[in-house]
């Protein structure tokens, strides 16, 4: 009998993961849903090994064989169409096997092309769509795909796929935001380094060279830019070597949870950009958790996706202390208040919404309020790198010209005495 690997939530919210006999992913998924556990991938453990389809599905993979042959992700631009175009079939009253094969058929997207066959294969070989679509989650996250179980459970599917559409076209808005601010500064930046580059390996040596046969007594400036521009020239590895350790050093330290949280807290207190980062993290957050209790996911599994997706392990961690402060019986806003990292107007906001018994509610609001914040602190951050990194540029450059003309002012003082 066939063994497989599975990962599935419990009641509470809990990730677990084990192996399991069966006969077959569907018999698996079966078993584990008998167990009160909710699969979210079921593979094959011996890959090698074909497995049979369903009987009278001739020519058609299993689950585990889709999932290993699978590979890459699809544009976000690209998946929120697709979910939106199944939204509008599904509530036009299509059924949702004739509804992937019509996508299918016109999806220019190789990837997801191939992806929405295979999960219609699975759909119509009894798998649901939510477990379907669970084995590919390098393109239908957590989020997604719990999203899609809560609405399948209360069959308001296509109202689901609407909010999933929503949640990933606020996402890419504010992306696609954060990427255009930072154009012009990475411009500015790299126009910087190609004259710098310019002047310390090609003018400063020529200027080196004429101080040399002039036998000056060069100042300390002169001099300490001379030994840059040898090193860039002639030990040229030796700031690769060192920009390299340092990237290295970076990711070691973060791939631990100390260092991880230690990199994420002075991510968030950092000057200019700390804020900026803080309000993102809480835009996600607040987004995340309230378009999951919307659509109908238990408030436990919501906080366990959500600790996933803040990108900050701040936050993740406070996400952690309310996962476990709710399944005490105890309120959400105190841990959310002891880790510091939320504001007292956000944790305000919460705090009534709980009360109120309209938390799904004043989570989006709290959302949509930040992701203004975060237009407008972008904005203000662009305005503010322009000249910042225009006049570092010409201080540096005047750094530069001041050090290689001392020597000849000094010269000519003592031709002219």
């Amino acid at each position: 009998m066939p063994a497989y690997n599975y990962k599935a939530m419990d009641s509470k919210g809990k990730e677990l993961s084990g192996t399991i006999e069966s006969n077959s992913v569907n018999e698996a998924i079966a078993t584990l849903r008998g167990q009160g556990l909710f699969p979210t991938s079921v593979t094959e453990q011996d890959v090698k090994k074909p497995m049979m389809g369903v009987p009278g599905q001739k020519g058609k993979k299993s689950l585990s064989q889709i999932n290993i042959t699978f590979g890459g992700g699809v544009n976000s631009k690209v998946l929120t169409l697709f979910v939106r175009q199944l939204a509008t079939l599904i509530d036009a009253g299509l059924p949702l096997l004739r509804c992937l094969n019509v996508l299918g058929n016109q999806e220019k997207n190789v990837t997801l092309k191939r992806t929405v066959a295979e999960v219609s294969d699975m759909v119509e070989g009894g798998s649901t769509f939510s477990e379907a679509l669970a084995h590919y989650p390098k393109i239908f996250n957590k989020l997604c795909v719990n999203m899609v179980k809560a609405g399948e459970a209360g069959g308001v599917l296509e109202l689901v796929l609407n909010r999933v559409a929503d949640f990933m076209e606020k996402s890419e808005k504010l992306k696609s935001k954060v990427k255009a601010a930072m154009i012009y500064p990475a411009f500015v930046i790299a126009v910087a380094v190609g004259v710098l580059g310019f002047l310390i390996t090609v003018i400063v040596p020529k200027f080196a060279d004429m101080f040399a046969d002039l036998n000056l007594d060069l100042p300390p400036m002169t001099q300490f830019l001379i030994t840059l521009s040898e090193i860039f020239i002639k030990r040229w590895y030796l700031p690769i070597i060192v920009i390299f350790s340092i990237v290295v050093t970076m990711k070691i330290i973060c791939r631990t949870k100390k260092g991880k949280q230690a990199m994420d807290t002075m991510k968030l207190y950092m000057p200019v950009f700390g804020f900026l980062v803080r309000k993102v993290a809480i835009a996600r957050f607040t987004r995340t958790l309230g378009t999951l209790i919307t659509s109908g996911v238990p408030i436990l599994q919501a906080l366990s996706i959500v600790k996933d997706t803040v990108g900050n392990e701040v936050i993740s961690t406070a996400v952690e202390n309310v996962h476990d402060s709710i399944r005490e019986g105890e309120s959400i806003v105190e841990p959310l208040k002891h880790s510091k990292a939320f504001p007292p107007v956000v944790v305000s906001m919460i705090d009534v919404g709980e009360e109120t018994g309209e938390l799904a509610e004043m989570l989006i609001k709290i959302a949509d309020n930040y992701d203004e914040d975060v237009d407008t602190a972008v904005d203000g951050i662009t305005s503010l790198l322009e000249p910042v990194l225009i006049v570092t540029l010409a201080v540096i450059v005047g750094f530069i010209v001041i050090a290689m003309f001392l020597p000849l002012i000094a010269l000519i003082s003592k031709l002219s005495a």
